[in-house]
């Protein structure tokens, strides 16, 4: 989620190898590989620095019920809802748009599959409303794949392993349909001006100082505050050149193989008496007890055995039965 996020508008961890997604339906583009997006730093001014570099950590304040509590405290901004204008800087042919397409598909299926279908507008409109605005990359993917080799991505699917898991035909449909109509000029008037988001069950640090617009289902979307989070602050020119960036997949199998700290049978000390001729029984080399098993017959345990046999059996009357919790 990017300072949007699924537990905290921001996740971390481990990258995937995005030559996967070409595989998942026969009908979607196979995308140029590339080994970085190469764009221009963000602008990003003075005052804000600060709040910027906020929205990129990745600890939250609360997460689970103390968080969904200080969500319902935040108010949300007064003054209306500021709408954004419609997108439509990417052809409706072309490797750009076919590009374009996928990254905001995996945005809105990654990010929201399970979200009502509001809410995944909600979150196409975040990604198009971040390549206008000044802090962000000046294309749908360079917006989506923002940070993606670092250790803190702007959305948590890019670098949480999400990408490895085949997406559900149905819902993937859903989410290109969606990413289409948004590449084509549909506007998500509910969340305006947003270029954050995160779920419900966290409360991020720069929550309380963005500009809470509107809740849609478990996301809810903020916008930057002041004037930078106005239309008029949304000035960014589409670039163009489309790139879906190349992972390092050597890192997925950077985590090394947990060892078990139990010490060999031979390096545990004796703890025996100094007369006990005995020792430990290693049966990988065939040893067995030499104690032989008890028998019924001549012991203590056979006479135990053959009065047991001998006495009559018990009757239990009906509440016995009750009693013991049998069923008659």
């Amino acid at each position: 989620m990017s300072a949007l996020v699924r537990s905290v508008g921001i996740a971390a961890p481990v990258a995937v190898a995005v030559a996967m997604a070409a595989a998942w339906h026969a009908d979607q583009p196979r995308p140029a590989m590339q080994a970085k997006i190469v764009e221009a730093a963000p602008a990003v001014p003075r005052q804000y620095m600060a709040l910027v570099a906020m929205t990129e950590q990745a600890d939250p304040v609360s997460e689970g019920e103390k968080a969904r509590e200080e969500n319902q405290r935040l108010g949300f901004v007064d003054g209306g809802m500021a709408v954004a204008r419609p997108f439509r800087a990417v052809g409706q042919a072309g490797e750009d748009h076919d590009r374009a397409l996928q990254c905001l598909t995996q945005a809105i299926y990654y990010e929201a599959a399970r979200e009502p279908e509001g809410g995944q507008r909600a979150v196409a409109q975040v990604v198009l409303n971040r390549v206008r605005h000044p802090a962000f990359a000046k294309t749908v993917c360079g917006v989506v794949y923002q940070q993606f080799n670092a250790a803190v991505c702007q959305f948590s699917f890019v670098c949480d392993g999400s990408l490895a898991r085949r997406p559900l035909p149905a819902l993937w449909d859903r989410a290109k349909r969606i990413a289409s109509d948004a590449l084509a000029g549909r506007v998500e008037k509910s969340v305006g001006t947003a270029t954050h988001y995160h779920a419900d069950y966290v409360f991020p640090r720069w929550a309380p100082h963005l500009g809470k617009l509107a809740q849609i289902g478990a996301h809810i979307f903020y916008r930057w505050p002041g004037s930078w989070g106005l239309p008029g602050a949304f000035t960014g020119r589409y670039a163009g050149g489309e790139h879906i960036p190349a992972f390092d997949a050597s890192r997925l199998t950077a985590v090394a193989e947990p060892v078990t700290d139990y010490p060999p049978v031979a390096a545990l000390p004796e703890r025996r008496a100094a007369n006990d001729l005995g020792g430990r029984m290693d049966p990988s080399k065939g040893w067995k007890l030499s104690i032989a098993d008890p028998s019924p017959s001549g012991s203590a345990l056979g006479d135990m055995v053959a009065r047991q046999q001998k006495a009559a059996p018990i009757a239990l009357a009906a509440d016995d039965h009750n009693f013991q919790g049998v069923q008659p």
